[in-house]
């Protein structure tokens, strides 16, 4: 059982009736944590499963394949967009009831997606999508880390973003075939599906909350007036659009720049996907033993990675390895996600939130990037240096943020 005096006052902000978390068994534990965790399944299978399915989108409505990919970027702006305006606007709403509201919302909109009558109306759909996106993952952090010692909190943060690694590995192919056999509005309805029952599972196993002592949208905004915030988002907003910039372009690199066959593809994507695994599981353990070190360490293992993979990528072992390791850079989001906890006070919502909008903005920034050095000559194997300088400049973001903490801390 947790003893809730182990935690601090601000990690306590996913579950705040102290009896509540008094009462919760290892058993109910787990089950909110999967329940969690089915959300996160079905919010990155949605998430990815459009960019398999394109051709037919664009068949569909009569559109090129480039106006189709319109769609992605409109999901993500939604991402970016509904974060940080959900998490102020929902203040006073109780942790249990924002993630039941979110939910139905993602489940409702995947649904209406598949039934879209023509093109503007599917692209509107899929922004409308992609607003709850940042705030679930977010609101489920706080949840998940209320529910366990201080020193497992990064770990707790983890076990609920496994839902999405998986996702990347299990649903999203699932999907992306089912997509492909029958149609693409049918992927839609089942990432629907899967929206629907988390719905069940978090109405069935996570208790019913009370709304933080004080909380209003003006403390939540207040999120925003700490300097440790903005600097831990821009972190995650810069430093790791490396790993967009290779991702975006893997296909091409496989098979243009390491010459393997198109049928090698989805064994090199699947490589990045166990990647993510390996590093969520392996990384939320280091953040709980080392916050700051993990977040640093792994930036600066990517600029050593990603300068690689641009050395090495017309072998297609190298390639491999390299593929599988920059999915391993997944490792540093439990870290950061469990940062921004520590830094935001009691303003955790706003902030853990806009987490996603800032991987969401590493996502834009690394494929545009990428695709400009592409575009300049440099072939796709030279995405891995555009990594490895946005790897170093989050890095020297980070850096400033640990120095002018200890010169605060220090007064």
């Amino acid at each position: 059982m947790t003893d809730c005096r182990a935690l601090p006052t601000h990690a306590r902000a996913g579950i705040v009736s102290t009896d509540s978390i008094q009462s919760l068994t290892p058993l109910m534990m787990i089950l909110i944590e999967i329940a969690l965790a089915a959300g996160g399944f079905g919010i990155g299978t949605g998430e990815f499963v459009i960019m398999g399915l394109l051709p037919e989108v664009a068949t569909t409505y009569g559109v090129s394949v480039p106006e189709a990919g319109q769609v992605i970027s409109a999901y993500a702006l939604g991402v970016v967009i509904g974060a940080p305006i959900i998490a102020v606007l929902a203040a006073k709403l109780s942790r249990r009831t924002l993630l039941l509201s979110l939910m139905g919302v993602f489940a409702i909109g995947n649904v209406t997606s598949a039934l879209a009558p023509d093109f503007l109306s599917f692209t509107l759909l899929r922004f409308a999508t992609g607003l709850p996106h940042g705030a679930y993952f977010g609101v489920a952090a706080l949840v998940a880390a209320a529910m366990v010692p201080p020193h497992r909190r990064a770990r707790a943060v983890g076990r609920v973003m496994l839902g999405l690694t998986i996702a990347t590995l299990i649903g999203t192919p699932i999907a992306t075939f089912l997509g492909q056999m029958m149609s693409w509005r049918a992927a839609f309805l089942m990432v629907g599906a899967i929206g629907a029952l988390t719905v069940m599972l978090i109405a069935l196993y996570l208790p019913k909350d009370k709304v933080a002592e004080g909380a209003s949208i003006r403390r939540e905004l207040g999120a925003f007036g700490r300097l440790q915030v903005w600097l831990t988002l821009a972190v995650a907003a810069v430093g790791f659009g490396g790993m967009f910039s290779i991702f975006s372009y893997i296909a091409k690199t496989t098979t243009d720049t390491a010459g393997l066959p198109a049928t090698m593809v989805p064994i090199v994507l699947a490589l990045f996907g166990i990647g993510m695994n390996v590093g969520n599981v392996v990384g939320s353990r280091m953040a709980d033993y080392s916050l700051k070190g993990t977040i640093g360490g792994m930036l600066a293992f990517n600029v050593v990675l990603m300068s690689v993979f641009s050395l090495t990528a017309a072998d297609p072992v190298m390639l491999c390895i390299c593929v599988f390791l920059t999915g391993c850079g997944f490792a540093a989001c439990p870290a950061v996600q469990t940062r921004l906890m520590d830094v935001a006070a009691d303003a955790q919502t706003l902030a853990a939130a806009s987490n996603h909008s800032a991987f969401n903005i590493a996502n834009a920034l690394g494929a545009w990037l990428g695709g400009l050095v592409i575009t300049w000559g440099y072939g796709y194997g030279a995405t891995g240096f555009v990594g490895a300088v946005l790897s170093f400049l989050g890095l020297l973001v980070f850096l400033i943020s640990v120095l002018i903490e200890k010169r605060t801390s220090g007064r």
